[in-house]
């Protein structure tokens, strides 16, 4: 029996242009899309519950600037003050966004997609981390992130953009 090389697909959907490059990202792995799952829910009952806004989830751009930053962050949230900004895509800033570390994305997430959501003045961003259990929340202060909150296993993550939410990082990663 033959043994087929695998092929790489173009998928645009998988596609960011990032400072003016496109960036291809493979798909998350298990420990990434259960934090996501988690997260995801916790945001989407809370804010519903609340009627504070939308969530949303990758892949969806976030159009900062046609043809120069285009991301797609893990999870985002657009509060009702600020829903003008959805049409087909969300084009300008969200008021927080959630990035998902992998190993292979580290870098990417945790230095220059969290500059550029920074220099667009995305309130607030949230970096996670599976592997450490851990999450790091940076909000927006005169146009600069703060040094970040850490938030660790038992510890319960709280957040200015969504005010009175609280859940346990081990609630998110397991």
């Amino acid at each position: 029996m033959k043994t087929l090389e695998p092929t790489i697909y173009y998928n645009p959907d998988l596609t960011q242009i990032i400072n003016g490059e496109e960036v291809m990202s493979p798909s998350p792995k298990k420990p990434h899309q259960s934090a996501s799952s988690r997260l995801l829910r916790i945001l989407m009952n809370y804010v519903e519950d609340h009627g504070l806004g939308e969530i949303f989830h990758a892949p969806f751009d976030v159009i900062f600037e046609e043809n120069f930053n285009v991301l797609q962050p893990d999870i985002l949230f657009v509060s009702n003050a600020n829903r003008d900004i959805v049409r087909d895509w969300v084009r300008g800033a969200p008021d927080l966004v959630i990035e998902i570390v992998s190993p292979g994305s580290k870098k990417m997430d945790t230095v220059i997609k969290k500059e550029i959501f920074e220099r667009y003045g995305v309130q607030e961003c949230w970096i996670v981390y599976p592997e450490q259990v851990s999450i790091e929340i940076y909000r927006l202060v005169d146009g600069r992130y703060t040094s970040p909150a850490l938030f660790s296993e038992h510890e319960h993550v709280v957040s200015h953009v969504l005010d009175g939410l609280s859940f346990p990082v081990n609630a998110v990663i397991k």
